[in-house]
């Protein structure tokens, strides 16, 4: 699956005349009259934390016209530590989010999705995802997405049928799998798609880095704080809240070798994985190495670590029959072989770009939806982390298919809420 993208810059579409402009008012439910700009885009924030931040800036900064209007979290703190990181850029004065409009608790990304925003920025533990996203496009909310979009398969498919709805309701669907909005990328996969390295014998992807967000020691744990609490204040270490760090961040690793096949599915995968460095109290493993096959006889390799002292890389290394094309490193993208080439487009923010399509998109009534290719993207690891959590080849028909629910059902934020043990490879069950 390819998507075209035929959304300009912002600024293009901000000289547009006015007429246009007007036209564009009846396509947001939630724009009145009594706004400072009558049409105005009003964003809603649901996870505060560093990426939701980032991503809220990027988002007003995309759009002269919009407004944060409503935040949830589950800590004041974090709400207010935005808030005041946010004021510091040149979009504060378009920083309006009422106290009123400030949410606590789990339920608190409802309350923003109905509290009139137009579009909502999804920026949680990924655990959380497809409840949050099926209820933005249920409420005709438009959305810029985190990635990974779910952490276990059910999540996977809710996903899918979220997209689905939100393709007929012509609303835009971002996800944050960003390579796919960085130029420099884009344009060697075109170079790859149209044969510069000739035909695709293999990738190998490396992720090997630094542990994200290092699980406390138990004896941190404030007094009288809830298992659900604690767990969700430390959701890296937790497999049903991050989906482990193939999932997680290896992610964007596994996302360009799906594009490398055109988001076509592999036939299976056979992976390794576990834990060297002990972190008590977490279930997830630090490092993987995922062998995909795919129906041509292609493979790709995706290896990832999360250990301190260790030597760090994030890299592609696509090769063909007539070059490799090497992304990573501190040169920018290059192939190497029969037609060689080095990208030296200019360089923007990826990040950035997200949310500048994405609003541009809302403005002109041209729908982007991301949604298919992040979740094939997203099961693509979760395929991995099967395979090592229990040892076995996981075809993509059983992943998909998987029936394997991580995230509890009924969360009770003063409840208990038991960690499943670290998986053992020959020991745990596919489900």
């Amino acid at each position: 699956m390819k998507e075209q993208d035929p959304i300009p810059g912002r600024r293009d579409f901000l000289k547009a005349s006015s007429a246009i402009a007007a036209s564009v008012v009846t396509g947001f439910p939630a724009i009145i009259s009594g706004q400072t700009v009558t049409n105005a885009i009003k964003v809603g924030l649901v996870g505060s934390g560093g990426r939701g931040t980032g991503a809220a800036q990027q988002a007003l900064t995309a759009d002269d016209y919009a407004e944060l209007t409503a935040v949830a979290d589950i800590d004041q703190s974090r709400i207010d530590a935005s808030l005041a990181e946010l004021s510091k850029h040149k979009i504060a004065s378009r920083l309006k989010v009422d106290k009123a409009n400030q949410y606590l608790g789990l339920d608190a990304y409802q309350k923003v999705i109905d509290s009139g925003v137009d579009i909502v920025i999804l920026t949680t533990p990924p655990g959380f995802r497809p409840v949050h996203l099926a209820a933005c496009i249920d409420a005709n909310k438009h959305v810029f997405c985190e990635k990974p979009i779910a952490t276990d398969a059910p999540g996977v498919r809710s996903v899918l049928a979220t997209t689905e709805k939100a393709t007929a309701k012509n609303l835009s669907l971002v996800s944050g799998f960003c390579w796919r909005y960085n130029d420099a990328i884009v344009d060697s996969f075109k170079h790859i798609h149209d044969g510069s390295i000739g035909r695709l014998v293999a990738y190998h992807a490396t992720y090997y880095t630094s542990p994200v967000k290092p699980m406390p020691p138990e004896s941190s744990r404030p007094a009288g704080m809830s298992d659900t609490e604690w767990q969700i204040r430390n959701w890296y270490n937790f497999v049903w809240l991050c989906g482990d760090s193939i999932v997680e961040q290896a992610i964007h690793s596994v996302d360009k070798v799906a594009w490398a096949m055109n988001d076509e599915p592999p036939v299976n995968c056979v992976a390794v994985g576990g834990r060297e460095i002990p972190a008590e109290g977490g279930n997830i493993y630090d490092h993987f190495a995922v062998n995909y096959l795919y129906p041509n006889g292609f493979r790709a390799f995706v290896v990832n670590r999360q250990t301190v002292g260790c030597f760090n890389e994030n890299a592609d290394f696509i090769m063909g029959s007539d070059g490799t094309c090497i992304l990573g490193g501190a040169r920018p993208p290059r192939i190497e072989g029969k037609n060689p080439w080095t990208w030296s487009g200019e360089k923007y923010d990826m990040y950035q770009r997200e949310h500048d399509r994405l609003f541009a998109s809302i403005r002109k009534h041209q729908p982007i939806n991301n949604g298919k290719r992040m979740a094939t993207s997203t099961l693509l690891g979760m395929m991995g982390r099967m395979s090592a959590y229990t040892g076995q080849e996981i075809t993509w028909e059983q992943a998909m298919n998987s029936q394997e629910v991580l995230v509890p059902e009924h969360l009770d934020w003063n409840g208990s809420l038991p960690v499943p043990p670290r998986a053992k490879p020959g020991i745990t069950k596919f489900i």
